[in-house]
């Protein structure tokens, strides 16, 4: 473009060459030269030409192949060490000395992929080198993904202590809408994706949230949660696909990755108890159903009316498409069989099913007393159960001690430590009111002490090697 300026004048104005070429201080001669190769072949005749040798070295061969095999080799060696290492193989096959520039320039000019897959190993090859193709369901509800995270987040547990949660998000591919999430404590199981998987089917209780539907397709990774039997009869029953990604290929699950990213840096720092670096930002006050109540609201009057960057549209409008109707189970209880329930055998009593310390009774029961049942039981509620009869749905028994009342698993178990804990301290103090009264009984005397006194000073014993 600077050629191009100088001859500017003479190709628009009509300004002679000599005059054009004076006025920016070039050479009517080089002038001349630029004039012919811009007639011939426009603005890229004007361009420096490169040399025939660019990127080539004055060396043998033979020798620029052996610094380029050391520079292969495994394990890596520093620039320096084969500089010397080439310097004595040169000398013996008369071939020049390289400088050390030379050799840096050399392995300079390898191939960045190719130096990846021979020091660093086909996956280190394949994250940063390897073509990928950019999958995206053609419909809503087409494809789902499925995953878990552990938050950058102190919240209080039910003891009052900090905790980190975990986050299970249900993520619709074609639209990036959220389906579903389950904010909890502890690792993730398969309780945790089906409360998730519960709330992405089901309809929601929020107009602003409509996502719901089953989908034709699960994509998930290789956890126990996802890879369990009671997953897989989940799936048989709503009639989708369970889709695993490949071992040790994060690629696959970069869009739901990239949520979890974007509820990292944009919801996560407007709360208390935010983790940088591991270290809180503010003291934790939230409680495991605060934030719940955040996540959800962040996703429906934030994320899901915002304009996504790569579908150009929001997520709602997004799965919302041209408008369709998702597929739903028949009843939310009929769900709640095939995620929730676990089901447990029992033996009918006369006074009723015992189950986790309580009793649940029904009247329909009486006349099934000594029989085996099945019992299905949500974790999260413990005041009723349902019971089954050689597959049959028989009736719900509720415990009458907490009748109208949710109890819950964790409830049970937190009450039966703090009863173990009660009888721990009462056995402690009642041991300390025994040994008070019990008479105080002298130490047993050491072998020292049972030892007779010496009568005199030990001879030192002396050897005749000495």
């Amino acid at each position: 473009m600077e050629r191009f300026a100088v001859l500017r004048p003479h190709l628009e104005e009509d300004v002679p060459l000599t005059e054009a070429a004076r006025h920016a201080g070039v050479a009517l001669r080089t002038a001349e030269r630029w004039l012919s190769r811009y007639r011939q072949t426009g603005l890229a005749g004007l361009a420096r030409p490169a040399r025939n040798d660019a990127d080539r070295h004055r060396l043998p061969a033979d020798l620029v192949a052996f610094v380029e095999g050391m520079g292969l080799k495994k394990p890596r060696a520093s620039v320096a060490a084969i500089h010397r290492r080439i310097g004595n193989i040169a000398k013996e096959h008369k071939w020049p000395v390289p400088s050390y520039s030379t050799v840096y320039a050399i392995l300079a000019d390898l191939d960045p992929a190719m130096v990846t897959l021979a020091h660093d190993g086909a996956a280190a090859f394949r994250n940063r080198y390897e073509l990928i193709h950019r999958h995206r369901a053609q419909n809503a509800n087409a494809i789902w993904q499925a995953d878990h995270t552990m938050l950058d987040l102190l919240i209080l547990d039910q003891t009052g202590k900090p905790a980190r949660p975990w986050l299970t998000t249900v993520m619709d591919d074609h639209s990036r809408a959220v389906a579903g999430i389950m904010v909890f404590l502890g690792a993730p199981s398969i309780l945790n994706t089906s409360l998730a998987l519960r709330q992405a089917i089901w309809r929601k209780g929020d107009p602003a949230w409509p996502v719901c539907g089953i989908p034709d397709v699960l994509y998930v990774d290789h956890g126990c949660d996802f890879t369990s039997k009671h997953l897989d009869q989940v799936a048989a029953s709503l009639k989708f696909r369970i889709v695993y990604s490949a071992v040790a290929r994060p690629q696959g699950r970069g869009k739901i990755e990239r949520l979890f990213g974007t509820l990292n840096s944009e919801l996560l720092p407007e709360l208390p108890g935010h983790l940088v670096k591991g270290k809180p930002t503010s003291e934790p006050k939230l409680s495991l159903a605060d934030l719940d109540r955040a996540a959800i609201a962040y996703i429906a009057n934030t994320y899901h009316i915002r304009v996504h960057s790569e579908t150009r549209q929001t997520p709602l409008d997004a799965w919302r498409g041209k408008g369709f109707l998702p597929r739903l189970p028949e009843t939310l209880e009929a769900l709640d069989l095939l995620l929730v329930m676990h089901a447990k055998p029992r033996a009918v009593r006369r006074d009723g099913i015992h189950f986790q310390g309580l009793r649940y009774q029904h009247p329909t029961m009486a006349g099934y007393v000594g029989d085996a049942v099945t019992i299905r039981y949500d974790p999260r509620d413990l005041s009723e159960i349902r019971v089954f009869y050689r597959n049959n749905f028989l009736c719900r028994a509720v415990s009458e001690e907490h009748a109208g009342e949710v109890v819950t698993l964790k409830d049970i178990q937190a009450a039966r430590r703090m009863h173990r804990r009660s009888l721990r301290t009462t056995i402690n103090e009642r041991v300390a009111r025994v040994v008070d009264f019990l008479p105080v009984q002298q130490p047993k005397p050491t072998t020292e002490e049972l030892r007779p006194p010496s009568r005199g000073k030990k001879k030192l014993r002396v050897y005749q090697e000495d």
